[in-house]
């Protein structure tokens, strides 16, 4: 069941970005994310968009908050939920920061977006009706990812997926299952000992061809197969051997390098004019930030540029 709240930051930016990125919350800041800016200076970059601002108001920024039930969505889930929800909520238009905290007993995302979108520089406009669509925005990836949800009338007690739209339990169950095998794996020293656990979790186990487990309440048994490619009899085992690592998901824009966006020849660009617009400013702000350096350093010439690239090589 994730819980959302939306507040606005009419001062201290800077201090709320701090909080949320935080590296004891955030695994050394491992669960930091961005978009239309760089988090470490988003603060600034912020209020670049908001001195363009058509309407002048008070808030500065929106401060989302997604909570989830303890123990039903681990970290890297968590995480990317949150920048799907985050993405929903501001249509590619608005800069933010994305982090989820890890400190608690229940895992939770903070977004701050800037309370103007850098397209046409219009503000957000929270009310009731912001919030609702936002509210149903995380009860639908929640449900998309086997989560459960708050339904409407039914107080704000959890109520699962399961139970909210039974043809597609199997959903619910699969995420889990996987969780429990995630977290037995490193505490087993076989396959067979991993099964045993996930009995006394409460899980019916059924050989065959392919191992199927069933907890109670699922009406039918889940192959671990089917959890995908980490989830196999032999993919377990390795795991629990040392011989294989949970396949790591595609590497993420590496922080620190950037590059000038090819627009002209961008297919994002072409298909989203927020997209553009973010590439546009994305594009002034590094050209800026060069001839920064470039005056800084009094560079002028190539190869200055290149024997100064070379002296920083031979720092580090």
């Amino acid at each position: 069941m994730a819980v959302t709240k939306i507040k606005p930051i009419k001062s201290t930016l800077s201090k709320a970005l701090d909080y949320i990125q935080n590296p004891d919350k955030t695994d050394g800041k491992m669960l930091v994310s961005s978009f239309g800016c760089s988090y470490e200076t988003a603060d600034i970059e912020f209020g670049f968009t908001l001195a363009q601002a058509i309407e002048k108001g008070n808030n500065l920024a929106h401060h989302l908050i997604q909570s989830f039930e303890p123990g039903e969505v681990d970290y890297e889930k968590a995480h990317e939920i949150g920048k799907q929800l985050a993405d929903a909520v501001t249509k590619g238009q608005h800069e933010y920061v994305l982090t989820t905290h890890i400190d608690k007993g229940h895992i939770h995302n903070h977004i701050i977006f800037c309370a103007v979108n850098f397209v046409d520089y219009h503000k957000y406009n929270s009310n009731k009706r912001s919030y609702y669509g936002i509210r149903n925005m995380s009860d639908k990836l929640c449900r998309e990812n086997g989560l459960s949800v708050v339904v409407p009338g039914k107080g704000s007690k959890g109520k699962s997926y399961a139970e909210y739209q039974a043809e597609k339990a199997g959903t619910s169950w699969k995420g889990k299952l996987k969780i429990a095998v995630d977290t037995l794996i490193p505490q087993v020293a076989s396959f067979e000992e991993l099964l045993q656990r996930l009995q006394a979790a409460g899980y019916e186990i059924k050989s065959g061809k392919y191992i199927s487990c069933r907890t109670p309440g699922q009406e039918r048994f889940t192959r671990l197969k089917t959890l995908g490619t980490d989830y196999t009899e032999e993919a377990i085992r390795e795991r629990i051997e040392g011989k294989r690592t949970k396949a790591a998901k595609a590497p993420k824009e590496q922080r620190g390098v950037s590059l000038l966006i090819d627009i002209e020849n961008s297919i994002k660009a072409q298909e989203s004019r927020g997209y553009e617009q973010w590439a546009k400013i994305h594009n002034l702000k590094l050209a800026a930030k060069t001839m920064n350096f470039l005056t800084e350093h009094k560079i002028e010439q190539y190869a200055d540029l290149v024997s100064r690239i070379e002296e920083i090589n031979a720092e580090n």
